[in-house]
């Protein structure tokens, strides 16, 4: 194969990984005004990107039929940088801006340690080839830039202690934790097999249409309580 061609999927990685860097440097500007619009926001866009980067190389992966060892341990890489240590950064930032005791700003540091637990094992775990064990660490990412949003959106309930407190742990648990989450790739467009994916797209429309980028983490919630109800069929 042509070397230039074999590494089209790695390259894509790459970009996963330059996009999470700037969603940590971002980031760490907090509420400052960057380039024009809030620094936090630079980051969502950065992670969003990274997001995109993530899909299409595992897309160009197939399409190319460019599998590698080397790309399936990048691809892990880049996402513990762009899905784990970028939000935790967002959410270390938001709570120190909104002077949240400071014990709990470190509580963020679960967030990569759980995601890179969550990593290590979907790369040795051969169960999660049609779906998940444990909350996937994109999904992580998105819960937390809605999280955010809401938090300096004035939802100052969500940066009291507690509730930030509980949310970092359970966030971070459900990564590390035994519940069978169902995978989003779709094998037919039907509604049979797909119910729970075709509800979670709706749900995604609905949600970012209502309330924009705070929608993103009732999307997560949505998604862990259909995975439950999946599993109790």
């Amino acid at each position: 194969m042509n070397v230039i061609v074999k590494n089209i999927p790695n390259t894509i990685t790459c970009l996963n990984l330059a996009a999470g860097v700037m969603a940590i440097i971002c980031a760490s500007a907090g509420d400052a005004t960057l380039w024009g619009m809030a620094a936090y926001n630079w980051a969502y866009v950065f992670v969003g990107i990274a997001a995109v980067a993530d899909f299409l190389d595992g897309f160009a992966a197939r399409l190319l039929h460019a599998y590698s060892d080397l790309g399936k341990e990048l691809d892990s890489l880049c996402d513990l940088v762009s899905f784990g240590v970028a939000p935790a950064m967002i959410m270390y930032n938001c709570l120190d801006a909104m002077s949240t005791a400071e014990w709990v700003k470190w509580l963020v540091l679960l967030i990569p340690v759980c995601g890179a637990l969550r990593l290590a094992r979907f790369n040795i775990d051969t169960r999660q080839t049609t779906s998940f064990i444990g909350l996937p660490i994109p999904a992580n990412a998105i819960f937390w830039i809605g999280y955010s949003a809401l938090c300096y959106g004035g939802a100052e309930f969500l940066t009291q202690w507690w509730m930030a407190a509980l949310a970092i742990v359970l966030e971070s648990w459900l990564m590390v934790s035994p519940l069978r989450l169902f995978s989003l790739k779709f094998k037919t467009w039907g509604w049979k097999g797909n119910m729970w994916r075709w509800m979670l797209v709706v749900t995604a429309v609905v949600l970012v249409f209502c309330m924009g980028v705070p929608g993103l983490m009732w999307l997560i919630v949505a998604y862990v309580l259909y995975g439950v109800f999946d599993n109790a069929k």
